[in-house]
């Protein structure tokens, strides 16, 4: 069996396995990671292989400290002053790959620039203090999939082809989304992906911030992609009324939902139950779909609109 209580010994055991180029799948505060020792190409390439991610999505490398980000990327003037904002933390920060840096060509699907975050988790910090080295780690899901935030998500997608998976003692992870992911390569800066950090928390700090449009856009970064969180079963985003044989996800006063992410319209409760619901009810045994009440389009209801857009999207 592969799952480990995420304690002190199996977290070096775990650490122990990425050095010597496993793989080990791990909590953070947004989604569960699939990581790799992110300066081992071939164990970069791994992730690849068992999660079938297309090689031109970059993946997010994992910091403990902030001072590795010298080893690896360009100065920004913008950056230090986000970084006393909102690391560690669930903000991914698209910069200027250094032309020296350790890093996998592979984990930066061969561009100019590198995806860094500093988590905020205390598994996640603990695996990358035992190992020393920057983590890359994209969520632990089948490409294209519904992404994990328990461990128990992780087992379902991948059984035992990873040699660890951390289980932590906290169940669910903390905002069950994933990072924003903000582009500073650009001037003015870009968010790439919204998620639990706020374009107006951003531009608090730093002035305007776009928000990109991903559609028919050149992938630079993780979670860009148009079809993208998906379960199984064909998801029906803005129900109002919920068809035959149909899971209803409800959200607020929704009598007569399967499911409901928040009946108190708490948009971080949504998002933290988000994953695990289509999950439970991506079953097509019971279900011949889902369906999923509409979401204010405000604050983190943002972040929550981009996951299922992309999970219903049809080519």
């Amino acid at each position: 069996m592969n799952l480990f209580t995420a304690n002190d010994t199996n977290i070096k055991l775990a650490a122990e396995t990425l050095l010597n180029g496993g793989i080990v799948a791990f909590p953070t505060e947004t989604v569960y990671g699939l990581g790799a020792d992110a300066t081992q190409e071939e164990s970069v390439k791994k992730i690849y292989e068992i999660k079938n991610r297309p090689f031109y999505n970059p993946l997010i490398i994992h910091i403990e400290k902030q001072e590795w980000l010298a080893g690896i990327a360009y100065p920004d003037g913008r950056l230090d002053a986000l970084i006393k904002a909102f690391w560690p933390g669930p903000i991914t920060f698209i910069l200027k790959k250094r032309l020296d840096n350790s890093i996998s060509q592979i984990a930066c699907s061969g561009l100019t620039t590198v995806a860094v975050r500093q988590p905020e988790n205390e598994i996640a910090r603990k695996l990358l203090y035992y190992t020393k080295r920057p983590i890359a780690a994209p969520s632990a899901n089948l490409s294209g999939r519904t992404s994990p935030t328990h461990a128990k998500h992780v087992l379902e997608d991948f059984g035992n082809k990873i040699e660890i998976i951390l289980d932590s003692d906290l169940g669910s992870c903390k905002t069950g989304i994933e990072s924003t992911v903000l582009d500073l390569s650009s001037d003015p800066a870009c968010i790439l992906r919204p998620g639990f950090i706020s374009k107006n928390s951003i531009s608090s700090i730093i002035g305007p911030v776009k928000i990109l449009s991903n559609k028919n856009k050149k992938i630079i970064s993780p979670g860009q992609m148009i079809k993208h969180y998906a379960p199984k079963l064909p998801l029906r985003i803005n129900a109002e009324k919920v068809k035959k044989d149909e899971a209803l996800i409800g959200f607020g006063n929704t009598p007569n939902a399967t499911r409901n992410l928040s009946k108190t319209e708490n948009l971080e409760e949504a998002a933290k139950n988000l994953y695990g619901t289509l999950r439970e009810l991506d079953d097509p045994a019971k279900y011949s779909g889902i369906a999923i009440k509409k979401i204010p389009n405000k604050g983190l209801g943002i972040a929550i609109n981009d996951r299922i857009n992309r999970a219903s999207w049809k080519a």
